[in-house]
């Protein structure tokens, strides 16, 4: 009985019915489902090795394959382990800002499916530092694992805020991946400016530096940046000891997707129409 049921969990049935379901509940409830799942064991393993093909190195790290969790899914460090072990090269948790957070009003997560898109205004909702700081200090396992720092949506600092994400988890994670693209944040965004960015930059740097262990850090951008901007950055990260971009975070954009149902909210899209940016 117990060998049917696994075969069952294994199988495309039970994989097709899981994805069905999930589309059929809110959007929001259907994520906070899947980490149930993930928690609970409810998503069958992988089931075989990696070629070694796929092993990827960057900056130090050695992945198992070069296919990820970005942040967004694993908020608050619930089941990195249990990403890692159906198959993800790498799980990178967050965004998580210094105190905990709601994030903005619900309903904030829409679904495009004729664009196969999400649009999506959280806000950053997250446990805090000292939560998910506690559960990964829990964690015994190989997996590579990165945090994803920000900000408080109501801090007099930005720039204080990313130092103490940089504080905090330099000891204990793979990398850290400084989030400064997303547009559920006001006033977030501007420190992609060059002056902002030199300044943010060079007192994460100097946090990490205060670190017993040389973590990555990688910066992640918007993919609305012009060409301009995007020349600022390239100086900027140029003249630092940074090791690495994340391309990209959501759009605001809506040209792919004008006159959907959901496409005027307000919030980040992404998904498929994000991949020309």
């Amino acid at each position: 009985m117990l060998k049917s049921i696994s075969s069952f969990l294994r199988s495309k049935t039970f994989g097709d019915f899981s994805r069905d379901s999930l589309l059929k509940m809110d959007p929001e409830i259907a994520h906070q489902a899947s980490i149930a799942a993930l928690k609970m064991g409810l998503v069958p393993s992988q089931q075989r090795v990696d070629s070694k093909l796929l092993a990827t190195n960057i900056c130090g790290l050695e992945l198992k394959n070069p296919i990820g969790m970005a942040a967004g899914f694993d908020k608050n460090a619930q089941v990195p382990v249990a990403l890692s072990k159906i198959g993800f090269g790498f799980c990178e948790i967050g965004t998580v800002t210094p105190h905990s957070q709601q994030g903005n009003e619900k309903p904030r997560l829409f679904r495009l499916p004729e664009k196969q898109a999400i649009i999506n205004r959280m806000g950053f909702n997250n446990h805090g530092h000292d939560e998910v700081f506690k559960r990964l200090s829990e964690i015994n396992s190989e997996a590579i694992i990165g945090v994803n720092i920000g900000a408080n949506k109501d801090s007099g600092d930005f720039v204080k805020d990313y130092v103490l994400g940089v504080k905090k988890f330099a000891p204990i994670s793979d990398y850290l991946t400084i989030n400064i693209s997303s547009p559920n944040t006001k006033g977030l965004r501007d420190l992609q400016g060059f002056e902002a960015l030199k300044k943010l930059l060079f007192e994460c740097l100097a946090e990490r530096a205060r670190a017993k262990i040389r973590v990555p850090i990688f910066l992640k951008i918007a993919p609305d940046l012009d060409e301009k901007e995007m020349d600022a950055i390239a100086k900027v990260i140029v003249d630092s000891d940074i090791d690495g971009l994340i391309i990209s975070n959501t759009t605001i954009g809506r040209e792919t997707v004008l006159g959907l149902e959901h496409s005027e909210e307000l919030g980040g899209l992404s998904g498929k129409p994000l991949f020309n940016l």
